[in-house]
């Protein structure tokens, strides 16, 4: 419910001052002025009413020559054309901000590492804020739900635009939804994220500002997808669709003028195919054509738009139709341009963070990383904050390996106990994560829910490496040959292959679990490899060992079905059963058909989804889920620890986190449109 009222200071700066200048309000001094319906911020409207002013509008200077270096830009009109009629007001954490600079950024490479760079000019419908619990319109303007959720309303904002000047309406929406999740010629298989228990929604677009997404059963965490995930609910149609054949019959023939062979490859040549939001460009992957198409990125509506793409790195200067301001009118981001440099050394970035290179890290650290980094803090004057995570470091095994022998071995819930108890969580808890973290076993759902038992998540997590032994012994793996290492249960020699990427997982945690594992007779081999090796070897089914950080709230897993359907994460993440999701995505046609406990999670999360949010049924569907999955152990965690959040304290308006965490979209609720660079 909005908050009507006044503040005693609003009121007498009303009376006094009526319709003056806005005042520089902050978070931490906001001048009397009363809180808005959402914490943090206000329609335009909202603000002036709250502090009795009329806002005067301004724009970075930089603008116009910002705006000439987005290819198939126009001219720009005056501000107020560029500003929908009620933009968003957004109040920052200490200080008004000063125009200009450059943030510097570290990835790993192309879609690997990025996605702490992402959320820094991500938008969505709606965000959380900054206090993890509570939804704030964003690109929305407003929301509401029918009473039992399979309707869910948004209303956007007059006059919003994209990058280009284009209006942004419902129909971007319905194009999102309807042309490019729910087509198979552009994305093979529809997302959980889009559907409802399976089958799709309905997106109805009544008229430009009004979207209502008409669910065939309950979903309420339909909400919560859009407050925390990568994948933006809109693209513009004004472009994108001049490509589909669905929307344009010219299609083919416009997408030949450029040498392409059908309006679709120019899709994927801008979108990828993918709803992440970093996928090459035709800057990186058809520069030839570059001079023939009319922009090198598709128009956005975050905060900063690409201007080149290479395989070294990324460049992108401020959208000058971006939707937010200011409290004093003047128009965000504060950061006229944006720089992502890639490193996939782990050393390389650690030492470049040390030498003050970049402004803002925090994916791809580990609290490994965190001694060198607070004892150079002042001389390289930054700093570090320690906050804790969502997920934790994982370990799979690979319970549909092409290799039947390991398949049979890894898809032995007794193997699986052995490894799980033979992990010391204590020592690696001292040695990792200097003691400042949880042992924990993986349970599904992360913080650990009301109405879960807490005993779970100690299950099979003490270190018994007699009893690890001991069930080894039991499943028939033995030392045959006598060189202190089991063989598989047919005699065979059985190694088992650890392939990490540290942008998921430490190799310090690795390591020490790789002895552990050693410890009890199982022989092991340790690997680093790039994120892209990783992900690519998981897709392929080739990997023994999955190792990455893994975890959600229930908040995220209400709208998001991934952790508990086979492969049980995205490309992106933590996964297996490979062949198992293969089943389920033929169904049954192909792959290798999951056992009954994986078919009972798939059921349970349907029902959790549509189960009314509080009730007693939700209660006891989430607490079975969270009883099968830790059970089962396809998943073991390890320790639950803090990690690195790194900024250069030049850079400005950066807040404490919550947490250091992919699952809230890291510090997308931390408003960093307001950011500012003081040098």
């Amino acid at each position: 419910m909005k908050q009507g009222l006044l503040s005693a200071g609003a009121l007498l700066l009303l009376s006094t001052s009526a319709w003056a200048a806005c005042p520089a309000v902050t978070q931490s001094d906001m001048m009397g002025v009363a809180a808005g319906a959402y914490p943090q911020q206000y329609d335009l409207s909202e603000f002036e009413a709250a502090a009795g002013c009329e806002m005067e509008l301004s724009a970075n200077p930089e603008i116009d020559a910002l705006n000439g270096e987005i290819q198939g830009n126009p001219e720009l009109p005056p501000l107020a054309e560029r500003l929908p009629a009620d933009p968003l007001v957004v109040v920052p954490y200490d200080t008004v901000g000063s125009y200009g600079g450059t943030l510097h950024a570290l990835s790993n490479a192309t879609e690997a590492g990025t996605s702490d760079f992402l959320s820094v000019r991500h938008v969505n419908l709606v965000r959380y804020s900054d206090d993890l619990n509570t939804i704030v319109p964003n690109v929305a303007k407003s929301w509401s739900w029918n009473d039992d959720f399979t309707e869910l309303t948004f209303t956007l904002r007059e006059g919003h635009k994209w990058s280009d000047g284009a209006p942004f309406t419902s129909a971007d929406v319905k194009f999102w939804y309807d042309n490019i999740s729910l087509d198979s010629k552009v994305i093979e298989q529809p997302k959980d994220y889009v559907l409802v228990a399976g089958e799709p929604m309905t997106v109805e677009t009544p008229d430009d500002v009004t979207v209502v997404f008409k669910l065939p059963s309950p979903k309420p965490g339909l909400l919560a997808h859009f407050a925390t995930s990568f994948a933006q609910g809109f693209l513009p149609m004004h472009f994108l669709g001049q490509y589909h054949p669905d929307i344009n019959a010219d299609a083919d023939a416009l997408a030949q003028e450029c040498g392409f062979e059908t309006g679709l490859e120019v899709i994927t040549a801008y979108f990828g195919n993918s709803d992440w939001t970093d996928t090459p460009t035709p800057m990186l992957n058809n520069p030839d054509k570059l001079t023939c198409l009319d922009k090198a990125t598709y128009p956005t509506l975050e905060s900063h738009i690409y201007t080149s793409d290479t395989t070294e790195g990324r460049t992108l200067v401020a959208n000058p139709y971006f939707f937010m301001v200011d409290t004093t009118g003047q128009q965000l981001p504060y950061i006229s341009r944006q720089d992502e440099l890639y490193a996939n050394d782990n050393e390389v970035r650690i030492l470049k963070l040390v030498n003050g290179e970049a402004d803002y890290k925090s994916q791809s650290l580990t609290l490994g990383s965190a001694p060198l980094l607070l004892d150079s803090a002042e001389k390289g004057d930054y700093t570090i904050q320690l906050k804790p995570t969502i997920a934790m470091p994982a370990f799979s095994f690979n319970v549909t390996s092409d290799d039947e022998a390991k398949r049979e071995l890894f898809g032995n819930l007794k193997f699986r106990e052995a490894m799980s108890v033979a992990i010391n969580r204590d020592e690696l808890n001292e040695v990792a994560f200097f003691g400042q973290g949880v042992p924990k076993q993986y349970i599904g759902f992360s913080p650990t829910p009301a109405w879960v038992d807490p005993e779970l998540t100690s299950y099979m997590a003490q270190y018994d490496p007699e009893m690890a032994k001991s069930l080894l012994d039991e499943i028939g793996m033995v030392d045959t040959d006598g060189d202190g290492f089991r063989e598989l249960p047919d005699g065979s020699a059985f190694v088992l292959n650890m392939q990490f990427a540290t942008q998921g997982i430490g190799g310090e945690v690795v390591e020490l679990v790789a002895q552990n594992w050693a410890d009890v007779g199982v022989q092991t081999t340790v690997k680093e490899v790039t994120p892209d090796e990783y992900r690519s070897a998981q897709s392929s089914n080739a990997l023994d060992v999955g190792m990455w950080e893994k975890g959600q709230p229930v908040a995220i897993v209400l709208g998001n079905n991934e952790l508990w359907v086979p492969p049980f994460e995205n490309y992106f993440g933590h996964r297996v059963g490979m062949l198992w999701a293969e089943w389920v995505d033929s169904d049954g046609a192909s792959g290798v058909e999951p056992p009954e406990f994986v078919k009972s999670l798939m059921a349970d999360i349907a029902a959790f989804q549509g189960a009314e949010p509080g009730t007693d049924e939700q209660a006891e569907i989430g607490a079975r889920m969270a009883d099968t999955m830790t059970k089962n152990l396809l998943f073991i965690g390890t320790v639950q620890a803090p990690n690195v959040i790194y900024h250069r304290n030049a850079l400005k308006n950066v807040t404490e986190f919550q947490t250091q965490s992919y699952e809230y979209y890291r510090t997308f609720p931390y408003l960093p449109a307001q950011w500012w660079l003081d040098e």
